[in-house]
């Protein structure tokens, strides 16, 4: 009798001992599964970015022969630095400090980040919505792909209630979206993601062309210093 007690003491014992390990299975699998934006986060070398110190670029848009003045960035991510020299005009600020003084670069820095890192604002803007993914035809190059679209709302920011239609690739690549200003129905603007280069890890789309191939809003200049070396 006394046997057959701690035999089911020991059976009750691995019970639970499977029991705890399969919950805690299940709980990494829940634990790392991604969600489609930081995949696409990922995808263009997000796990870089928390050594990121400096981030150099030009943001400018070409139309016909036209080439564009540009607005040239330096921005200290860690101190939330920007530096912009734009035409005649310079500015140094901390972005906790925007005032009147300083409001109208800000909002360009926004603009031009917003092209320059949208893979990764999928992840930072934590407040927009962003839809379960479905397949779609892209509006340029007529492929077939998966797309999201990211709302924001329509209190805060400096655009509020604007929509973007996001086309990635199955290895979540963006490669094309459209703008809706407002979330209005119809498109505002549609562009490409092209000529993706690799600064440090991070992959940025340097070209944004539209479907004529007449207008280009490009970054020349890219240079994304890191902390340490990976």
């Amino acid at each position: 009798m006394k046997s057959l007690y701690l035999g089911l003491i020991c059976l009750l014992f691995m019970s639970s001992c499977k029991s705890d390990k399969e919950k805690t299975t299940e709980n990494l699998k829940v634990k790392q599964e991604l969600t489609v934006a930081e995949k696409i986060a990922n995808a263009h070398g997000f796990e870089h970015w928390k050594n990121v110190s400096e981030v150099k670029f030009t943001f400018q848009v070409d139309k016909d022969s036209i080439k564009g003045i540009g607005r040239k960035w330096t921005w200290f991510p860690k101190q939330n630095r920007v530096l912009l020299t734009d035409n005649d005009q310079n500015y140094d600020y901390y972005r906790h400090e925007v005032d009147s003084t300083n409001m109208v670069a800000d909002k360009a820095f926004i603009n031009d980040k917003f092209w320059l890192l949208i893979p990764f604002q999928l992840v930072w803007d934590s407040s927009a919505k962003i839809t379960e993914p479905k397949t779609a035809t892209t509006p340029i190059s007529k492929d077939v792909l998966q797309m999201i679209t990211l709302t924001y709302s329509n209190e805060g920011g400096y655009t509020p209630g604007d929509a973007y239609d996001i086309f990635y690739d199955n290895d979540f690549i963006i490669k094309e979206w459209i703008f809706r200003r407002g979330n209005s129905a119809e498109p505002s603007l549609t562009t490409t993601f092209e000529n993706i280069k690799d600064f440090n890890g991070i992959k940025i789309a340097i070209d944004h062309k539209q479907e004529s191939g007449h207008w280009n809003l490009n970054f020349t200049d890219v240079n994304i210093v890191l902390d340490t070396k990976e």
